[in-house]
Formats: C-alpha cells, structure tokens, sequence
C-alpha cells in the first residue's frame, strides 16, 4: 500500500510538471496560431457587449485588443468566447482561452487555489443593489425578507449571504447561471432586488423595459477589483498581459494618447515617454515583442482614460465618473508600474 501511494504521488507529481509545461508557452502557441482566444462575459455593456453585427466592445474587450497589437500591431487578431461565471474558471484552466477578461473580482482564493493570476485591476468597483422605485426602499438595510436576483457561482453571491448575515436579515436568493436570465427574472418581477457590482447595475439597467423605474440604492457593500485573468505556471504571457494595462495607464499619466502619440514619440524629450514608446530601451525585447508595442497600442487602442470615456464614461449610457479609477495623481487609485 505504501508503494502504490508513493507510486500516485510520483505520477500527481509528473502531471503537474507535465502542465506547468503545457503552460509555460502560451505566447508561442497564440504567435503560431495567430489571435488570441479572449474570454468575455455574455454581455455586459461597456465591459464586453457585442453589437447586432457580433463586434465586441468594452473597458474587458479593449485589454485582449491591446494584447493582441503588441503580438501582431493588429487588433482584430482576437476570437471572442462568451463565457458564464460558472464557467469562465474552467474555460481559462483547460486553455480553451489564452486570457479572461470579463468582469472579474480578484480574490485570495481565486489567485491561490484555482491556480490563477491576476495581471492587474481594469476597474475598481463594489456591489450595490438596485430595486423598483415603486418598491419605495432607500437603503438596503430595509431589505429585510426580500428576494434578491443574483448570479450563481460569483462573488457577488458570497458577499450577498455576508452582508445579510452581518445585519441580521433574511433574504430569498432568486439564482441563474447566466446574467441575461437575472436580470431578465428581475425585470418580470420575479425578485423585489436585483445585485451585482454597481458598474453592472449601470450596464443592466440599460436592458430593462424602464431604466427610469429603477433606482441604485446607497451601499457598496464590498470590494470588487476587476481585472484579467492568466493560468499560473507561464510568467512570460503574464508579464506580457500585464504591462499593456499598465502601458494604457502610464500613457494617460505622461499625456499620451492616440492623437498625439506620433507626435510625442518624434519630440518628446521626456525620457519616460521615450521609453514607453520605444525611442529609448528594450521594453519590448524584455517582453517578447516588438519595441513599438506600448505605441502601437496607444495608437489603435487609446490611453486608458480614452478607453475608460468611450466605453463607461460621463458621456457614454452608463455614464460613469472616473471616482477610484482616476490615476492616483488626481485622487484615484490606478497607480501604473513605471516602465523603465
């Protein structure tokens, strides 16, 4: 008996070398087959939504877009996979995605035992509720005895039993699988509240038959750090995936953006800006890619503040303040790494 389980763990022990093999080229086998497989949600607007047409849009959408120019200077090189939150684990485990981005909360445990890295934060959020103005609620802390609309296998299911536990209330949880079914059931009356990150109750609010009817009560009972998603065990994608975010954040930071990024790359005496654009250094060599790949992707794809203004911004359905994804110079708390 002894030797058999010797004998199991000897063979555990291989598959896991074996995997952590498999994984540590995944920026060779999206260069051979030529895009990049790109987890998203099954639509959340201004995150990844697609249109009538199928072309997918959103903050989630243009992380895998810019990922996608600095392998190929080309950000159509993406195939999309609408994924659930039960699923979208799984799908980026097996490889079936090189990347998630998809609305998604970084957690000890997701980072730990799901063999998971986080490559940064695209937005800072926290859970709020939303409910019918004809239900005539101010706070969630007079939610005692509702049915609450959630998804199934989130985070956002967790903190709803937490924060419910923590006051001392009872609710009835109402659970789908997929976003469209949760808020569909919401809007049919099905459940008095529905509960999600407060970037999502703006985006899913655009989907009910009132949007006017409907009011986003005061508490944020959480923290929600959303941002993409690597398999552990392949430093070199990580490391790629990670400093486009933070190329978009330091390009806003330096005030360089899509229009004046040729210009700033043949004037700019700044030595940073030099760097970030490739006039000075071997950032891209470092990563894998072309040197131009920070400038290729302000230019096809925008600095982060011109993402976060067309996608969720003030003028935009949703209309979203910057609030705690400003820079941290003007009062928020997106603080990109230097490149240098």
């Amino acid at each position: 008996m002894y030797r058999f389980i010797r004998t199991l763990a000897f063979l555990a022990a291989v598959c896991t070398l074996v995997a952590a093999g498999a994984e540590a080229g995944t920026m060779d086998d999206v260069k051979k087959k030529g895009f990049v497989r790109c987890g998203v949600s099954q639509g959340v607007p201004g995150f990844s939504n697609p249109d009538a047409q199928g072309n997918w849009t959103g903050i989630d959408v243009d992380i895998c877009r810019g990922v996608a120019v600095a392998l190929f200077n080309d950000p159509t090189k993406v195939k999309y996979l609408p994924l659930s939150a039960k699923e979208r684990f799984t799908a980026l485990q097996s490889g079936e995605v090189d990347v998630l981005s998809r609305n998604t909360t970084w957690t000890l445990v997701r980072d730990t035992a799901l063999g998971l890295n986080f490559t940064g934060v695209t937005y800072y959020d926290g859970q709020g509720f939303m409910v019918t103005k004809k239900l005539n609620v101010k706070s969630a802390k007079q939610l005692n005895g509702a049915s609450v609309c959630v998804s199934i296998g989130t985070t956002t299911e967790l903190n709803l039993a937490d924060y419910f536990r923590a006051n001392n209330m009872s609710y009835k949880p109402v659970t789908f699988e997929k976003a469209d079914e949760v808020i569909a059931a919401y809007d049919a009356g099905r459940c008095d509240v529905f509960t999600t990150d407060r970037s999502g109750l703006a985006a899913q609010r655009l989907k009910l038959k009132n949007p006017d009817g409907h009011v986003v009560l005061p508490e944020i009972i959480s923290k929600e750090p959303l941002g993409p998603v690597v398999r552990h065990g392949d430093d070199q994608w990580f490391d790629l995936v990670k400093w486009v975010l933070y190329a978009m954040l330091e390009a806003e930071e330096y005030g360089v953006n899509s229009e004046n990024v040729d210009q700033m790359k043949a004037t700019s005496k700044d030595p940073v800006v030099k760097r970030i654009l490739g006039v000075e250094g071997d950032m891209g060599k470092n990563l894998g890619v072309d040197n131009a790949w920070a400038h290729n992707i302000i230019k096809k794809i925008g600095n982060y503040g011109e993402i976060y203004e067309r996608n969720v911004g003030p003028r935009t359905p949703l209309k979203l303040e910057r609030g705690m994804n400003a820079l941290w110079n003007k009062g928020g708390l997106q603080y990109p790494m230097p490149i240098r």
